[in-house]
């Protein structure tokens, strides 16, 4: 199989708009399967949500701990032949009682060993700063004859309430 050479034939700030592009393209009968919406100029945006000390650390650390806890321990219950339902149910307890904890002290500790360098919790993500819907070069010409009539607002709507 051959790759087919794409061609830009729209820009958009936004992927809503993008999206809403090949949503115009898909609802006048253009082969969708030739189009994909490219995020181009990817930065990363690191958006800080709080202030980390050292409950927050154990919280995080006992919730993340937890949760393997459960698993493990719900395993070694169901390998209990006579009574597996209340042994994997009680175990699973066990574990997640003994992963919080576990999961606690190491996220204190590694927030101790952190020294105050980072004493925040952030989210990142990957944000591109425009779109570019590309086609097949093929089918380029009539993607940009049907994008042509398309306003753009820069706005999402606003959903129906039903």
């Amino acid at each position: 199989m051959t790759e087919q050479h794409r061609r830009p034939v729209a820009s958009y700030k936004t992927y809503w708009e993008a999206e809403r592009a090949v949503d115009h393209l898909s609802d006048h009968g253009f082969p969708v399967e030739r189009v994909a919406i490219i995020g181009q100029d990817v930065g990363l945006v690191e958006q800080v949500i709080r202030r980390m000390d050292y409950g927050r650390a154990a919280l995080h650390g006992a919730a993340s701990g937890g949760f393997p806890g459960v698993l493990i321990g719900w395993l070694f219950g169901l390998v209990n032949w006579l009574d597996p339902i209340v042994s994997a149910l009680l175990l699973a307890l066990y574990g997640l009682i003994f992963g919080a904890i576990v999961g606690a002290l190491f996220g204190m500790l590694l927030h101790a060993l952190q020294g105050g360098g980072r004493d925040f919790a952030s989210l990142r993500s990957m944000q591109p700063s425009r779109y570019e819907v590309v086609v097949d070069e093929v089918v380029a010409d009539e993607a940009v004859r049907r994008i042509g009539g398309l306003e753009t607002t820069g706005i999402p709507p606003v959903p129906e309430r039903t």
